[in-house]
This record gives structure tokens, C-alpha cells and sequence, in this order.
């Protein structure tokens, strides 16, 4: 119960600390006094200041410095990125995944290895493998494999853009996309027809071969017919 008590101090305490900061007592950049002085002007002590200080360090509010104290970073606090992530229109996240995509294409064309195109034609083969066959119907189960390799060949191609950053940011973006992918799959009465399969094995191509502006025009090709598809 003590527990329970100390971490519901330690978020008032984070809160008062945030109000202040909303109020203007301290402006972005400046140093905060330190634990003894804040501990008796929020009432409580000094290992309650530490827990909310970390708190808010970790919503990008506050940063320490080691052997400089606490320093206010950001006005308000930053949403919470999964969150921000399934409130998202997913047009707003197709536009995001172009701007990501269609760089890593074209540094993916700069960069590969012979590793990596080795990689990106065992996705494009997984992929092709994935799509339905005649008179196979359309069962969640399918539709999922498909959209997993779908995912798997353009993450491929990020990944052999060599930055790291890029990679992440695609790896955010992947769950909301993966849901919004199966549930519009789902709604249709055939995916992963020959032009989309084609669309895909020009990207590859592309990158392969080295053109940066070919892989990155295919690449915002295909996510704008995405996006056209989902809206």
C-alpha cells in the first residue's frame, strides 16, 4: 500500500512541477532549484521529487544534466507515440511512410549490398507466394500472411538503406499499418494481383540495379495508390 501511495505522490508531484512550468516560473532552458528546495515547496520529500522529476524527464519535459541539475526542455509534455500512432488517421500515416519510404529507396539504391538485394528478391518471392490462388477465397489467416510479406519486402528495403533512424521510424509505423492493411484486404473480393505484384518487382529492380530516382519514384507510385485505396 505504501507503494501505491509514494507513486500516486510522486505523479501529484510531477503535475505541480508541470503547472509551474505551464505558469511561466521557469522558461524553457532554465535550471530548476534543486531537491531540498523543491521537496518542501511540494510537500514532499526528496525521493518523491527524484520519482517525479524522472517522470518527466521521461514525457520530454524536464533533462538532467550530469553535474549541471534538472533543465526544462519542453514546455508540455509529448504525446505518448503508440498512442498518438492508433488515434492517426491512417492517410496521415501512409503520408508519413512515403516520406520514409521513398528516401530509403533511393538510399537503398545508393547503398545495397550484394546481401541486401539477395534479401529483397527472397521477400519479393515470399511475397508473390503469399498472394491467393484460385479458388482459394480470402480467410483472415491468408490475408494476414499476405499483408506480413508485404510489410517484410518494404521493410527490406529500408533496412538496405543502412540508417538505422529510418528503420525505427518504419518499425513504429508497422502495427497501425498492418491493421489498416488487413481490414481493407478483408473488404475486397481479390488482392495481389499481377500489376501489384509487377509494381513491387520494379521497386526491387531498381534498387538493385542502383537507380535512386527510379526507386524512389516507384515507391511514392505505389504508396499513393495505397493511400487512394485506403481513403
Amino acid at each position: 500500500m505504501a507503494q501505491v501511495v509514494r507513486e500516486t505522490l510522486a505523479e501529484r508531484a510531477a503535475q505541480l512541477l508541470l503547472e509551474r512550468i505551464g505558469a511561466g516560473e521557469w522558461a524553457l532552458g532554465e535550471r530548476l532549484p534543486g531537491e531540498t528546495t523543491l521537496a518542501p515547496q511540494l510537500g514532499v520529500g526528496r525521493s518523491t521529487v527524484r520519482e517525479a522529476i524522472r517522470q518527466l524527464a521521461g514525457r520530454g519535459v524536464l533533462v538532467t544534466r550530469q553535474g549541471a541539475g534538472v533543465f526544462v526542455s519542453a514546455l508540455e509534455p509529448r504525446d505518448d507515440w503508440d498512442e498518438v500512432l492508433r488515434r492517426a488517421d491512417i492517410l496521415a500515416v501512409i503520408e508519413t511512410r512515403t516520406a520514409i519510404e521513398s528516401e530509403a529507396a533511393a538510399l537503398a539504391a545508393r547503398r545495397r549490398t550484394p546481401a541486401d538485394v539477395r534479401v529483397l528478391r527472397r521477400a519479393l518471392s515470399a511475397r508473390d507466394l503469399s498472394r491467393p490462388q484460385e479458388g482459394d477465397g480470402s480467410p483472415r489467416a491468408m490475408i494476414e500472411a499476405h499483408v506480413d510479406a508485404d510489410l517484410a519486402l518494404h521493410r527490406a528495403i529500408v533496412v538496405a538503406a543502412h540508417n538505422p533512424v529510418l528503420t525505427e521510424l518504419f518499425d513504429t509505423l508497422t502495427p497501425r499499418l498492418r491493421m489498416a492493411m488487413t481490414d481493407m484486404l478483408r473488404m475486397r473480393s481479390s488482392y495481389g494481383d499481377a500489376p501489384d505484384h509487377d509494381a513491387h518487382a520494379l521497386l526491387v529492380e531498381a534498387v538493385a540495379g542502383g537507380d535512386a530516382d527510379a526507386a524512389a519514384a516507384l515507391s511514392r507510385a505505389h504508396l499513393a495508390g495505397l493511400a487512394e485505396a485506403l481513403a
